[in-house]
């Protein structure tokens, strides 16, 4: 099936999504993708989590990049494995209460490579939703592979994704990346958030500069372009790109990064029979 037809009658998705198990309460999807690899889509991902449980909401993240995943080295998780309740998978805990489900946490070793195709990294897609017991989120963050192919159908078909947050960097392929993630979410009926540039500037530690390493940002104009809302600018810091590596990135991440972000995702509407309150995320926790 392709993503036309996926959109057509009268503009309801495909009847083909994954069914929740009664373990999984979860009240929002929101995907974070973007239209290539290298732009920084799982610490977006990883910082839009930690922020929203910092808020006091209850946040999951499901790493769908199946092949390169990423999340569980950030969050501390380097040799852990995913656990399992009766025939449901137990997704790993952060020290901080974000619970991750990856293909990372499945393998022996976290340098194990993922030889896996198309329809079996569709069916991984399934058991981390269907499968894995999420219990009470008020988020659930899916952290895209890079591009639009099979796995981004799988997720926007098969999954209940609320919004879409588009990362990308202030290149001349910008344009291009922001065109291909807004069409195929036009083409998939999911709402665009907005958009996020990552490596937007490094500041000068004895100044204080903001320099534009790769040229002058053109994501204004672009989000005007293409009618989406510019959710904020995370700068190269290399202190955070080692947080990353260490594992310490919850402890490190500067608090209010990305606060426009943050807030479009706590205004959306929840499921069907779910409270509709930008701040239930809070009272919940």
């Amino acid at each position: 099936m392709g993503c036309g037809e996926a959109a057509a009658a009268g503009g309801k998705r495909a009847p083909m999504q994954f069914e929740e198990n009664n373990l999984s309460e979860v009240k929002r999807v929101i995907a974070v993708l973007s239209g290539k690899g290298g732009v920084g889509k799982s610490l977006v991902t990883g910082a839009l989590a930690v922020e929203l449980a910092r808020g006091g909401a209850k946040v999951g993240i499901l790493d769908a990049d199946i092949t390169g995943p990423s999340i569980p080295k950030m969050m501390g998780m380097s040799g852990r494995h995913a656990g399992a309740l009766g025939k449901l998978l137990l997704p790993e805990i952060s020290a901080h209460g974000i619970k991750v489900m990856s293909s990372n946490l499945l393998l022996e070793h976290e340098t194990d490579p993922v030889l896996w195709r198309g329809p079996v990294i569709a069916g991984a897609i399934r058991q981390f939703w269907s499968e894995t017991s999420w219990g009470p989120l008020d988020y659930l963050l899916v952290d895209m592979p890079p591009g639009t192919g099979d796995v981004a159908l799988t997720v926007f078909q098969s999954l209940p994704v609320d919004g879409i947050v588009i990362v990308t960097s202030p290149q001349d392929l910008v344009s291009m990346i922001v065109a291909k993630a807004v069409n195929m979410a036009e083409k998939m009926n999911v709402p665009v958030l907005g958009v996020v540039e990552n490596m937007s500037y490094v500041t000068c530690p004895d100044c204080g500069k903001k320099i534009e390493v790769f040229g002058k940002s053109k994501l204004d104009a672009v989000a005007g372009e293409y009618q989406v809302d510019v959710l904020g600018c995370v700068p190269i810091d290399p202190a955070l790109a080692a947080a990353c590596d260490a594992g310490t990135f919850e402890n490190e991440l500067p608090e209010g990064l990305l606060p426009e972000a943050v807030a479009k995702i706590r205004a959306v509407s929840a499921h069907e029979g779910d409270v509709d309150d930008a701040d239930d995320a809070g009272a919940s926790a």
